[in-house]
């Protein structure tokens, strides 16, 4: 009796290991878009363009300078404020010199850097296109000398996150379909073994309903099972990743990753139910001497 206990374990068993493995690549995929999403947020958010300003231009210039560029719609707003930092030709020596730890100004006589604000661009505009045309505007404004920004960066790092994407979403259909098709191999395997007492509730006047109620119920259950070892594997990771891994933190979103632990609770009971549904059809509709 034992021994027939176990074996008919197996393929319940096999079906929870099985879809854990596949909500669990598929739940850290979701993570990782997520994260990536969220870098890609911070570098934008980071990212400025540089107005630098005509050296015979006034304070007062400057501040008209200021006050235009402010007045821009695609200018980032920082707590109520112009996300826009001014930065002197002095402090911008300080800078160069403390990174090349050379001194330029003893064998040139002077300092030829120019006054420049640094304006900070809102996420929506990190587009090379975009980008450009915000160049071509500023330098319109009277007193601006140039206006320079990293070009082609928007480019690239926008078409290398698409790839990313790609190849996330790519792999993860791919692991669902595969995972798909060995579970419904190991829940017919479940269901064959109770086959006849398929055929004897039939028999009896069960209705195709009542029959598959206890089927649907196992299958739902094995689903959340699968999905909250999966989930519980994923916090686990994350909070190994947050604490050993320098700036982690600043990737996470919890009511993201809240929301992708809810999605594999959903996914795993429709991968029960479905797959359950599907084997129990083909016993349902088989003859007798089929099932021998």
């Amino acid at each position: 009796m034992a021994k027939k206990k176990k074996i008919g374990s197996y393929p319940n068993t096999m079906i929870i290991i099985s879809l854990t493995a596949a909500l669990f690549l598929i739940g850290f995929c979701a993570m990782l878009v997520i994260q990536s999403k969220k870098l890609v947020s911070i570098i934008r958010e980071n990212i400025d363009v540089s107005v630098f300003v005509d050296k015979s231009t006034s304070v007062a210039g400057r501040d008209s300078i200021l006050q235009e560029v402010s007045q821009k719609p695609y200018v980032q707003v920082l707590s109520d404020s112009m996300d826009i930092t001014f930065v002197s030709k002095e402090q911008a020596a300080e800078d160069f010199m403390e990174g090349t730890k050379e001194d330029f100004t003893t064998f040139l006589g002077e300092n030829p850097l120019r006054d420049s604000y640094r304006v900070k661009v809102r996420e929506e505009y990190f587009e090379e296109a975009k980008l450009k045309a915000i160049q071509t505007d500023l330098e319109k404004i009277e007193g601006v000398y140039e206006v320079v920004y990293q070009e082609n960066l928007a480019d690239a790092i926008n078409k290398n996150i698409t790839k990313l994407y790609i190849v996330l979403a790519s792999f993860a259909l791919v692991m669902l379909i595969i995972i798909v098709l060995l579970i419904n191999n190991t829940i017919k395997l479940a269901i064959y073994s109770q086959r006849f007492l398929i055929r004897s509730m039939q028999l009896v006047g069960a209705t195709n309903g009542f029959i598959q109620r206890p089927f649907l119920m196992r299958g739902a259950t094995q689903g959340i099972v699968s999905a909250l070892i999966a989930s519980f594997f994923l916090v686990v990771l994350e909070q190994v990743a947050v604490r050993n891994v320098e700036g982690m933190a600043l990737l996470q979103e919890y009511d993201k990753l809240a929301v992708v632990l809810v999605m594999l609770v959903v996914l795993g009971i429709l991968i029960g139910v479905v797959s359950t549904t599907q084997s129990l059809h083909r016993y349902l509709k088989m003859s007798l001497d089929d099932l021998y």
